[in-house]
This record gives structure tokens, sequence and C-alpha cells, in this order.
């Protein structure tokens, strides 16, 4: 009897277990990073020919995050390596998420609030060095991105200098970004051993409040700290590009007021606009100005919240609006792709941007700076 009651015990362990890893883990990032089925868009022939001759780059995807094999083609979320190249995609910014609060929202999160991550180690069944360090989770997806790069097959470069940047057609450069510096653990020695595990581009804040200062959707609304001066000082002494998406105005404020005068951008945001998710999630005009007055960039993101209208049409429009706003060499792609948003379309489908950028009347050399040349350029100037 006891025997049985063993081995049906076994057999209900090993189908909860095939279940949450064949079914729940999979459907569970089916569910969060959807792309909106609104029909077949149209790409002219003129629009395709431009795209195919552009360099394209995109600041910000967490695609790091999730157990897929990015080798192989998805039918899941928005990323993959056969899919960036069937956008052509040149340049791919990785961000490593390593904390994010229950019931998130643009508005107000507590930072002691129960931590999704975890769930998502624990889930996806990340090394157990990860399941109570969020430094040890950003290092786990770098060297996930290392690994990829480490197969011949996948044509793959991590972008560790300058250099990196110049590569052959059909050869994908990735370039590994934080979402907040809360994987330095208080710690500013981390900067430099996260800049040893391949991270080049760091931002200071998530969805709430770190030791580095306030979030734009925290509870403080702080400045930097002593310690967010004193990190932020070793990113750029580095030359790691400090990414403010996310950071509160004053924190924003601070880092733009710091003599040293390091590279600055936003990874994925946009203008407050028309939506009240816009004008709780992006920073106010005045701060894009002076970020697009040093030299920075804006990513412009493809979610509600980044941008009101996410069809094509509606990023195309933001786009414009941006270039209005911070003049075209500041203005950028920032997907936030995987990163538990709605999008309109996938990585795949990048044309149908320059498609809408032709409509909007953007020149040629609009266009090119704004799909990829803005970041080359920033890249080629911040990285060592």
């Amino acid at each position: 009897m006891i025997k049985k009651i063993l081995i049906g015990s076994a057999v209900l362990l090993v189908a909860a277990f095939a279940w949450l890893q064949l079914v729940f883990v999979p459907g569970t990032d089916a569910r969060m990073n959807p792309v909106a089925d609104l029909g077949p868009y149209e790409v002219g022939e003129a629009a395709q020919k431009l795209h195919d001759t552009l360099y394209v780059a995109d600041l910000h995807a967490d695609s790091l995050m999730w157990r897929r094999d990015a080798s192989k083609r998805q039918d899941r979320g928005h990323v993959d390596l056969p899919r960036l190249r069937e956008g052509g995609v040149d340049l791919q910014v990785f961000s490593a998420v390593t904390k994010s609060p229950r019931g998130l929202n643009f508005a107000e999160n507590a930072a002691d609030a129960p931590d999704d991550i975890t769930l998502v180690a624990l889930a996806q069944l990340w090394p157990p060095r990860t399941w109570q360090s969020v430094y040890e989770r950003a290092v786990f997806q770098a060297q996930r991105l290392a690994r990829y790069e480490a197969d011949p097959a996948n044509d793959l470069v991590i972008a560790r200098t300058a250099a990196d940047l110049d590569q052959p057609d059909g050869t994908l450069v990735g370039l590994l970004l934080t979402e907040g510096a809360h994987p330095l653990e208080g710690d500013v020695a981390n900067v430099r051993r996260l800049f040893d595990e391949g991270y080049r581009a760091m931002g200071l804040q998530h969805f709430f409040d770190n030791e580095l200062g306030g979030s734009l959707h925290g509870q403080s609304g702080a400045g930097l700290t002593e310690f967010g001066v004193e990190a932020v000082r070793e990113m750029w002494r580095l030359d790691i590009a400090v990414d403010l998406a996310h950071a509160s105005e004053a924190v924003s404020r601070d880092v733009l007021d710091m003599p040293e005068g390091g590279p600055v951008f936003i990874s994925h945001g946009g203008m407050r606009d028309d939506c009240v998710a816009s004008r709780q999630r992006n920073l106010p005009d005045a701060l894009l100005r002076r970020i697009a007055q040093r030299g920075g960039i804006v990513g412009i993101g493809y979610f509600e919240g980044a941008v009101c209208d996410i069809t094509p049409g509606g990023i195309a429009n933001a786009i414009v609006k941006a270039i209005d706003l911070m003049g075209v060499k500041a203005v950028a792609l920032g997907s936030d792709y995987d990163g538990t948003v709605a999008t309109a379309f996938d990585t795949s489908q990048l044309a149908v941007i320059t498609h809408q950028l032709i409509e909007a009347g953007l020149s040629e050399s609009d266009i090119r700076a704004v799909m990829g040349g803005n970041v080359r350029r920033f890249f080629e100037e911040s990285l060592p």
C-alpha cells in the first residue's frame, strides 16, 4: 500500500513538473508578451527597399528573462535571433530584468512589495544562486547571451568596445543593459563586476525606489543618494552609458547636473502625451530636451504608456513629435519587446515603421537616423 502511494505521489510530481515546464511557463510567456492581431500591414515596395539598406537598432528588449531558445524562431513573444534578422536588425540592446514588484503600475510601487522575478527564476529553473540575489540574476542573463555568442552558428557579437559595432552584414550585435541598478546590491564594486560580465549600459531604477534614488513609479520622488552619485561616477569612469528610463524627475535632474557629464539616454519611453499612462510613464519635455542637448538619445517604445497609440502609424506619429521636440539626432527605437507588454507587431515586422515614417513625410536621412543611425553614433561615442 505504501509503495503504491509513493509511486502515485512520484507520478503526480512528475506530471506537475511537466505541466509547469511545458504548459505554464511558455503559456505565461505568450500571455504576457502578446502581439495584437490588427490584420496585415502595408509595406510598400519603396519602403521595403529602403528598409533593407538601413542600419536598424533597438534600445530595449527583455528577452533574456524568458526561457526560450533564441537561436530558433519561436511562435510566442517578440524577439529571437531569426526574427531579428527577418526585421533587418543590426544592433539589439538586451536588458536584464532582476526585480519587479507584484502589481506594478506607472503611478506608485513599494520597494518592499513581493518580487515577481523570484517566481520567474524558480519557475524557469534558473540556478539557485539567482533565487535570492538580484546581482546573480544580472550575471545569469549576461551569461545566457554569452552562450549564444559562443555558438558560431548564431553569428552574434556582444558589444564590449566601440570596435565591436563594426561587423560585416549579417552579424547581429547585442549590447547588455541592466533594467535598474539594484543588481549592485549597494556595493559600488559591483559596477566593475557587471562591466566584466559584459554590461555597457545601466539603468538606475525600475518600478521602485532603490539604493541609488527614487523611481518615476516609486513612493519617494527622491533624487540621487550619495551611493547613487558614487555609482554613476563609476559607471562613467568605465564608459558605461546611464539609462534614465524609469528614473524619477529628481534623479534625472541630478544626473544631468553632475559635472562629469557622461553619456545618458532613455532606452524605452516617449513623451507626455494625451493618454494618462504616458503622463505617468514618461519624463517631462524639459528633461527630454536636456538629454538631447548633451548628445543623448530617447528610444520610442511600442507599448501603451510610452505612446498612446501602439499601431505602426501611432508609433511613427510619436517619432515625428519627438523629432519636433528634441531634433532628429536624439530620437531612436526603444521597443520594450518581451517586457510583459502588448505590441502591434514583433521584431520581424519592423519594415512597417519604415513604411509609416515615409508616409509621415520624413526624409530618407531622417529615417536612417531614427531607425538606427543615432544609436550607432551614440554607442560609438560612449563605448570603451
